[in-house]
């Protein structure tokens, strides 16, 4: 019996497709700045304390700058505002200067 050209499989011609690796590692650096954010707006609005709430600010502009354009942002805008507030707050009441903690 005789093979003909469509019933010849050739086997090296034949590649499966494989796709690419992508880097699946998360960063966490965004998370964790903005669980930070959270906390030092937090303790910058119930104690009074400055430093805290310029933290938390500081904090939530680093937890924006490194998170993906594909996140969904609300979280992160959420706690910009929460710190921004704790900043107007604590001056409010206490307009003077901040002191330093040490």
């Amino acid at each position: 019996m005789e093979s003909t050209n469509d019933e010849k499989v050739r086997n090296y011609t034949i590649v499966r497709y494989k796709p690419k690796a992508t880097n699946t590692t998360d960063d966490p650096v965004p998370d964790y700045m903005n669980l930070l954010a959270m906390i030092f707006s937090m303790c910058g609005l119930m104690l009074k304390i400055k430093w805290c709430a310029w933290c938390a600010v500081f904090c939530s502009l680093i937890s924006f700058a490194n998170s993906r354009s594909s996140e969904d942002s609300r979280q992160v805008l959420s706690s910009f505002m929460l710190s921004v507030s704790a900043v107007v707050m604590t001056y409010l009441q206490n307009p003077a200067p901040m002191v330093t903690p040490w």
